[in-house]
């Protein structure tokens, strides 16, 4: 075989092998969404038990990492496991780690739960397998019986039953009417 052969043949082969991620119309697939969605709605499950629906302006779901982006006005409704409802969040933004079931909500955080109780931040994060919410960043928690509390750092199970607040700032004024 001749050179000028071979060189086109080996040419051809590595031109052949080379691998791009291009649309039809030449742009890069590269870090964008494998899907995307507007006033989109998922259900999170644990063992087969509904236990939150979420709701976005808009959702991108990225398949490699496992990742879905909800960056649109998110609100969620949290079930316990016997699916009955329990909690609505309502954030900015949130991210969903689907092989750790993980989400993790981001800019102003305000959830409250069906026996009156209301806390603000600015992340939350809720684990689904462990069933707990939690964050590092200071919060406000308002009670059932409207104390006020405030502090940095907070843990919790879903419903707000059995939560702590981590370090707990600010001073408690009774107020004078209940002395009575």
């Amino acid at each position: 075989m001749n050179n000028l052969v071979k060189f086109f043949f080996v040419g051809f082969f590595i031109l052949s092998c080379e691998t791009t991620e291009n649309t039809k119309s030449g742009e890069s697939r590269i870090g964008r969404p494998d899907a995307e969605s507007w006033q989109a709605t998922i259900t999170l499950t644990n063992e087969g038990a509904k236990r939150a629906i979420i709701r976005s302006g808009h959702l991108e779901k990225y398949n490699e990492r496992h990742y879905i982006l909800l960056d649109q006005n998110v609100d969620a409704d949290f079930f316990n496991s016997e699916e009955v409802y329990t909690t609505n969040l309502k954030s900015e933004m949130a991210e969903v780690d689907e092989e750790e079931d993980f989400l993790i909500a981001i800019g102003n955080v305000v959830v409250v739960s069906d026996s009156g109780v209301t806390l603000f931040t600015d992340t939350l994060a809720w684990d689904n397998v462990k069933e707990n919410v939690f964050t590092d960043d200071p919060v406000k928690f308002i009670t059932d019986s409207q104390d006020t509390l405030y502090g940095i750092g907070f843990e919790s199970d879903v419903e707000l039953n059995n939560w702590k607040i981590l370090k707990p700032t600010g001073v408690f004024h009774e107020n004078e009417n209940e002395k009575q």
